[in-house]
């Protein structure tokens, strides 16, 4: 890119979108670093979001839930339920506000919504993963049915975590998510921290599926690949001559459009 600034010239945003990748992604496009691999470290520090206790009363909230189904025993280590409570403001900054988990069978993992849910108020959407299949389709529409009082959203999940984990883990690292103080805090940046090296990451995939609910025109393959093929949809007419990029007719109220929105007003 600085070799080339005719690159710069065209896209003048192009290094704001580099800088604003995981910092495994921003390694390797912007750094030339081929050679890192994903590690415990490279996609949170705890000192990327600032602690607060207080936040805005007028945020967009969403839950989502990582699913699981199993009681803890002497001889098993299962994964996890996890509710995150995510919420997102007129500026578009983030505010991860609770997180609840458990490890319980079937009909205690549905109280633990249905409690939660009561407690967070019925302004406060609520999603969760479904498994593909027959199975994760009943699963789906059991709790949709039994949590009939609450706004709920089953979201089919494609994609490995690394790619889904990547928008939160850019929208940490520039700073625009912050955390509410709570005995969770911890738990939540240690597993968080530790991605993608632990057994258990089921926190991981609430926080992806948390933004992902608040912003639905991201359809799991995350921000960076959005910027990715920008890149070389711009190298392309680069190397074709073209003057000017084309205009992408973004979907209507989604992050791209708004974007695109505000820098004309």
């Amino acid at each position: 890119m600085f070799d080339n600034p005719a690159l710069l010239q065209v896209n003048p945003e192009y290094l704001v979108w580099l800088l604003s990748l995981p910092l495994l992604e921003s390694e390797r496009l912007l750094g030339g670093n081929w050679k890192i691999r994903p590690a415990a470290g490279l996609y949170f520090k705890r000192e990327w979001c600032a602690v607060v206790d207080e936040v805005p009363a007028d945020l967009d909230i969403g839950r989502y839930w990582d699913l699981a189904a199993t009681e803890k025993t002497e001889l098993n280590d299962p994964d996890w339920t996890v509710g995150v409570k995510l919420g997102r403001d007129k500026n578009r900054g983030y505010w991860l506000l609770d997180m609840v988990r458990g490890r319980a069978n079937p009909g205690d993992v549905e109280r633990l919504l249905l409690d939660t849910a009561a407690r967070d108020g019925k302004r406060v959407r609520v999603g969760f993963g479904q498994d593909p299949g027959q199975a994760g389709k009943s699963q789906a529409l059991h709790l949709v049915r039994a949590m009939s009082s609450f706004t709920v959203t089953p979201a089919t999940e494609s994609g490995d975590k690394l790619t889904r984990f990547g928008p939160f883990s850019s929208q940490c690292r520039a700073g625009n998510v912050k955390i509410r103080r709570g005995s969770w805090n911890e738990e939540l940046f240690r597993v968080l921290e530790g991605f993608p090296d632990l057994a258990h990451d089921d926190e991981v995939d609430a926080c992806s599926g948390a933004l992902e609910m608040l912003n639905p025109h991201m359809k799991s393959w995350g921000i960076y690949e959005l910027y990715r093929q920008k890149a070389e949809a711009l190298r392309a007419e680069k190397e074709r001559g073209e003057a000017t990029p084309t205009k992408t007719n973004w979907a209507r109220g989604s992050m791209e459009w708004q974007a695109e929105q505000d820098k004309s007003s």
